[in-house]
């Protein structure tokens, strides 16, 4: 181990290891697991649920970013969004990565199984294996299709709030996995299209490096005309009502329309700024999911 690791300051080491844990992405993990917690019941969430489930969810989904980051420190590397993480710099060891991983990973399982339910606690390991080991081990380093596949462990945070709540997997939390796993491709696909050179000279094949951009653009369009009809469900489904199908074909409108930019008039600004909108997007969906549940309890 270098000196410089050993004598940083305790406020710099500490905030090296948060960054390791991905904060903007856990913040939005834990914003959905929370609605889907508030979602589940007519009234209010009990606060030992509230707080341990969202504490535990948080946790191991920073442990999952950690050990993202550990196996992924190659690719970080070579690309500049990522080059600046801790790995790369080496301001952490990969030693330090996988016992600080091991250590978040397990006191938010143990938080989950002792406060919660054991449902949410297997729901939640599930969850991690299927992103830090399907996903990153497995899946991104061989196929196109990564995101497609993979995604099905980024969509589980809604349904492990619902669990932490009832204590079982209800129909209507399928259907917000649902909604969050047919988000993910068009989400990633942007990402990858503006970062497509730094992707293909870090090995990734993501699909614009595999099969070029314009069959790229044209399944963004396409998941994102699947993602607004799976957004309606909840109304046709009378989870939720008016309010939320308003705000809902709103930001379905503005997605499809950047979609539609991107197929037609394709430009790393416009992809760029779809990626972007794709984060607010799917927050202020879950945001309306959330208003319009407690509206219709109060009128």
């Amino acid at each position: 181990m270098s000196s410089s690791l050993v004598r940083q300051p305790f406020a710099s080491r500490a905030g090296q290891f948060y960054r390791l844990t991905k904060p903007r992405v856990v913040t939005l993990i834990v914003f959905t697991a929370v609605i889907g917690m508030f979602l589940a019941t007519p009234g209010m969430v009990p606060l030992q649920v509230l707080v341990a489930g969202t504490i535990g969810i948080a946790l191991t989904a920073g442990a999952a970013a950690a050990f993202n980051c550990l196996v992924e420190q190659r690719i970080d590397a070579v690309m500049a969004r990522t080059r600046a993480r801790p790995l790369p710099r080496g301001q952490v060891t990969p030693f330090q990565t996988l016992l600080f991983a091991g250590t978040v990973g397990g006191l938010g399982l143990f938080t989950l199984h002792h406060w919660v339910n054991d449902l949410t606690m297997w729901l939640t390991l599930a969850t991690f294996v299927g992103y830090a080991i399907i996903y990153t081990v497995i899946l991104k380093p061989i196929t196109p299709q990564n995101i497609v596949i993979g995604g099905a462990s980024g969509a589980m945070p809604p349904v492990l709030g619902w669990a932490a709540v009832t204590g079982e997997i209800a129909p209507e939390a399928l259907l917000l996995f649902l909604i969050i796993f047919a988000w993910t491709p068009p989400h990633f696909w942007a990402l990858a299209l503006y970062r497509k050179h730094e992707y293909a000279k870090a090995g990734v094949p993501m699909l614009p490096v595999t099969h070029g951009d314009r069959f790229t653009r044209l399944h963004v369009l396409l998941y994102t005309v699947i993602l607004t009809a799976v957004t309606l469900l909840p109304f046709v489904t009378r989870m939720s009502g008016a309010v939320y199908l308003v705000v809902a074909l709103a930001l379905d409108g503005v997605f499809l329309w950047y979609a539609v930019r991107m197929y037609f008039a394709y430009s790393d600004h416009v992809a760029r700024r779809a990626f972007r909108y794709s984060i607010l997007y799917l927050a202020a969906l879950f945001a309306a999911l959330l208003v319009d549940h407690y509206l219709y309890i109060l009128l």
